[in-house]
C-alpha cells in the first residue's frame, strides 16, 4: 500500500526541485554581439578587433565568463565598473585560461594577467586603479602584441 503513495508524493515535490544552475544544465549562452572592441597602438593603428559581451551590472560582472567552454581569438568580454579602483578578478567556475586586461579610465592598458588559472579563487589585481577589464582567450595578449601602451576603443551595438 505504501508504494501506491510514493508516486503521488514525488509529484508533489516537483515544484521544489533544483534550479538549472544546481542541476548542472547549461547556463544561458553569452552573446558576443553586444559590441565591438579594438586594441589600438599609440600610433592609432588597430592591432585587432573583437566582438564582445558587455558586463556592466553586478550580476553580469559576477557571472563573467563562468562555464564558458570555448572562446575564439575574435571574442571577449568587457567589464565596465561603476567606480575606478584596484578591485581584482577571479576565475571561479571558469574552465578556460584567460588573459585578463586591466584598463584605466582613459582606456590605456594598465597591465595584462596572462594565462590565468582555471577555477581559481585567487584574486588577480591590477597594478593601478582600473575602470574596465577585458577578458580574452589565453595567449591573446602575446599573439596580438598588447602592451601597457595599448589602448582600447569600444562601441555598444545593442
Amino acid at each position: 500500500m505504501r508504494s501506491r503513495f510514493l508516486p503521488v508524493f514525488l509529484l508533489l515535490l516537483l515544484p521544489f526541485g533544483c534550479t538549472s544552475e544546481e542541476s548542472g544544465s547549461e547556463p544561458e549562452e553569452i552573446s558576443f554581439q553586444e559590441g565591438t572592441l579594438a586594441f589600438v597602438q599609440p600610433s592609432g593603428d588597430t592591432l585587432t578587433s573583437i566582438d564582445i559581451a558587455i558586463a556592466d551590472s553586478d550580476p553580469e560582472r559576477k557571472r563573467g565568463l563562468m562555464r564558458q567552454r570555448s572562446l575564439g581569438y575574435d571574442r571577449g568580454m568587457l567589464f565596465i565598473f561603476d567606480t575606478v579602483d584596484e578591485g581584482g578578478m577571479w576565475m571561479r567556475n571558469t574552465p578556460l585560461p584567460l588573459d585578463i586586461v586591466f584598463v584605466a579610465p582613459d582606456s590605456q592598458v594598465i597591465n595584462v594577467a596572462r594565462g590565468t588559472t582555471p577555477f581559481s579563487d585567487e584574486t588577480i589585481k591590477p597594478e593601478a586603479p582600473r575602470k574596465f577589464v577585458v577578458e580574452v582567450r589565453a595567449g591573446f595578449a602575446d599573439r596580438f602584441g598588447l602592451t601597457d601602451s595599448t589602448r582600447i576603443r569600444w562601441t555598444r551595438t545593442q
